[in-house]
């Protein structure tokens, strides 16, 4: 067995429990020393910190159990006050860019108490099955004496931690033999630095190889990683003014793209063809069963001429997030030009204010994005619904739409939950509010014979 496991990967950093991060390089640290109240794999919630969990039949009520024996590395154990702490804080807490979570939202007409047999109650006034969704996302830790929040009830806890830099786990005593002593995650400032650290020894597992400009190919000098990431990298069409308020003209924009030429140019194949808002990863996909709306110009021509009305259209793009931002503009602008359009380009350099703005609605006709969450009920709700018009929605507007979503959010049973969310994938690929692009493929390589890893479907990195 490898004592000592050694990974290269962009960043090392825990967050304070109220800020919640889709960076997998975050999150793979934070899978190692914490637990998420609840787990997630391909849109079905699984135990985690909670072990199991019960609901009333009209899904109104949830208890939540703590797992046995939950203890954190400095031998406290966990209790609901300290999960009750971490959902107050989660309410009223900002994300990256500063902007304020959806989470309060959310939970906002909820009641959350302490329950019996060392559980937490959820009480809210409609069904509430998504509440899984939500949990899967908070994970539970408490400060050390140097004021990080690194103490967790997790399979390792940290043993020395730089910020930024690097962090050292030790194994917990009462953790499977299949899994290394001890762990190492050192950041390297990109992803070809995490190769270069793999193939001059430096490391044992270089992580985020999909990132590079080139990524290299996969040889047998490694054992190689890949997986679907749930992320969608997508464009917001503008649907409240301007060309894109015509669901003709939506569907001329996607019918535009050679989606399939952009995964092989741009992503180096690490790519898969989107169809909807959300992966296949995402629950609804499954039963959904949709193909990607086809490359047809000559078809989204016709949609244009006929339409009539403004063919100049403002494009704006990040630097970064998604990888190869300005690259991927470029094709799609060439590509609605090819078509009729009249494409302008604006490029905002500043990421933080760049996610701001389109926040306050300021994307031109459309504006290049990367969609996280792996909750279908989350992209629904904070992007596509008319109804809560959240901060990531974008106008449209469509009430057939809006009635399937609220049947999925009052559908409880996970057989039906899937087939309501599947109803709203297929009228989403039917009527899109966004120009659909792609879903990136993660890719790491690792030593030789270390320990088995695999990529979760969230885009983290799995030891043991």
């Amino acid at each position: 067995m490898t004592t000592m496991l050694r990974m290269a990967l962009e960043k090392v950093d825990i967050l304070p429990p109220d800020r919640v991060t889709d960076n997998t390089s975050v999150l793979t640290l934070k899978n190692l020393v914490l637990e998420s109240l609840v787990g997630w794999d391909n849109g079905l919630a699984k135990p985690a910190l909670f072990s199991h969990w019960t609901h009333s039949a009209d899904g109104r009520r949830w208890q939540f159990f703590i797992r046995p024996g939950a203890v954190f590395h400095d031998g406290r154990a966990c209790g609901p006050s300290d999960i009750l702490a971490v959902i107050d804080g989660l309410k009223n807490s900002l994300d990256t860019f500063g902007m304020k979570w959806s989470y309060a939202r959310y939970l906002a007409a909820a009641r959350i108490s302490e329950g019996e047999g060392n559980s937490v109650i959820v009480e809210n006034p409609e069904p509430f099955a998504d509440i899984l969704d939500i949990f899967s996302e908070f994970y539970i830790s408490r400060r050390d004496a140097a004021g990080h929040d690194t103490l967790g009830t997790g399979p390792y806890r940290i043993t020395d931690f730089t910020p930024g830099r690097k962090a050292i786990l030790a194994r917990v005593a009462a953790q499977s033999d299949s899994l290394p002593d001890r762990i190492m995650l050192e950041a390297a400032a990109h992803a070809e630095d995490c190769w270069r650290m793999l193939g001059e020894g430096e490391t044992d597992v270089a992580i985020h190889l999909d990132h590079m400009e080139h990524p290299p190919p996969v040889d047998a000098r490694f054992d190689w990683g890949r997986r679907l990431n749930p992320l969608s990298v997508m464009f917001y069409l503008n649907c409240a003014s301007g060309a894109f308020t015509a669901p003709d003209l939506r569907l001329a924009a996607n019918l535009a793209v050679d989606k399939t030429k952009l995964v092989q140019t741009v992503f180096h194949g690490l790519a898969e063809t989107a169809a909807t808002i959300v992966s296949p990863a995402h629950l609804g996909m499954q039963s959904a069963k949709l193909d990607p709306i086809p490359f047809d110009p000559a078809r989204a021509r016709r949609l244009l001429d006929h339409a009539g009305g403004p063919r100049a259209i403002t494009l704006r793009t990040p630097t970064a997030m998604p990888e190869r931002a300005p690259e991927i503009s470029r094709f799609v602008a060439d590509a609605l030009n090819d078509v009729g359009f009249k494409v302008t380009i604006e490029t905002q350099a500043d990421r933080p204010e760049y996610a701001r703005e389109v926040g306050r609605k300021e994307i031109g006709d459309l504006a290049l994005f990367d969609s996280s969450p792996h909750s279908t009920f989350r992209v629904l709700n904070d992007k596509i619904s008319s109804r809560t018009k959240a901060v990531w929605w974008q106008g449209y507007d469509n009430p057939q739409m809006e009635a399937l979503i609220r049947a999925a959010n009052d559908t409880v049973e996970i057989g039906a939950r899937e087939a309501a969310y599947a109803a709203c994938l297929r009228h989403l690929n039917e009527d899109p509010p966004w120009l659909y692009l792609v879903h990136p493929i993660s890719l790491f390589a690792a030593r030789l014979g270390v320990v088995p890893l695999a990529l979760t479907s969230k885009g983290t990195l799995h030891v043991g």
